[in-house]
């Protein structure tokens, strides 16, 4: 398997623009957003619990998933939050292994938000190095306004709920 480095922080840090110039220079890159999208997608077993478990009113009517819908709730709702990672992340880590074995490079970047040292020594073992990017907080904020149209108070929220590094 290639040397994993996992490239975290918080939500609108510039994970993205990190793995984005790694990528550019032949470094394979595995992003947890990504695959927590496709895993999401109508169809998939994910979806199918996430709707089971908090609400079909998440589901749009073409069947895809409600995201800011769903980002609205689990950020005001903690134990949604741990229902909704409950379903996710072991699927998540999953795929992220299976990627990163699959990679023909030496290095492999595996973008994933808020990595613990706890999950580190735990569930993300198989990563060999860690690089956190950071932001301002206010940077942040506005990145998340822009990026989906949050208000900034739930983007003040999004980034207060999460570690901090």
């Amino acid at each position: 398997m290639p040397l994993c480095v996992a490239i975290s922080g918080g939500i609108a840090s510039g994970k993205s623009t990190v793995c984005a110039h790694l990528s550019q220079r032949g470094i394979a890159v595995v992003d947890a957003d990504i695959v927590a999208r496709e895993l999401a997608a109508p169809g998939q077993p994910a979806l199918r619990d996430i709707a089971t478990q908090l609400g079909a009113r998440f589901l749009q009517a073409d069947g895809h998933l409600d995201r800011t819908a769903l980002r609205a709730h689990v950020f005001q709702h903690p134990v949604a939050k741990q229902t909704l990672e409950r379903i996710l992340h072991p699927r998540i880590q999953d795929e992220l292994i299976r990627q990163s074995r699959q990679a023909d490079t030496p290095y492999v970047a595996v973008a994933i938000p808020l990595l613990s040292p706890d999950s580190r020594q735990s569930a993300y073992g198989w990563i060999d190095r860690v690089m956190i990017v950071e932001a301002p907080e206010a940077l942040q904020i506005a990145r998340i306004s822009a990026r989906d149209g949050s208000s900034p108070e739930l983007a003040k929220a999004m980034v207060a709920a999460q570690l901090s590094f």
